[in-house]
């Protein structure tokens, strides 16, 4: 009964979290960068274990950028998106998709 009255907020306080994950994509996307430009130092056995964290540096540093990107602009689940995207396709006068009603 009391979810209902107040809207369904329990007095929780609401904490945007798009800027944590804007934060973990910049570092992360300021070590892979760090990373790249020191280049290769050690034995040369570890080179492909190097490459594959600078890989990896960068792949999640952008998909930390596009969960930020995601939840910034107010799309927290997949029928969201759908949504977004059944606007931008009416916006250019695009037919709807089969599956869209």
């Amino acid at each position: 009964m009391e979810t209902a009255e107040n809207g369904g907020d329990n007095g929780k306080i609401h904490i945007n979290s798009h800027w944590y994950w804007a934060i973990a994509s910049a570092s992360q996307l300021g070590w892979a960068v760090s990373s790249y430009r020191k280049g290769y130092t050690g034995d040369h056995r570890f080179m492909p274990l190097k490459a594959f964290a600078v890989a990896s540096l960068f792949l999640g540093a952008s998909a930390s950028a596009s969960v930020a990107f995601l939840k910034a602009s107010g799309i927290h689940k997949v029928e969201d998106l759908m949504g977004v995207g059944a606007s931008i396709r009416s916006g250019l006068g695009i037919r709807p998709r089969t599956g869209d009603k």
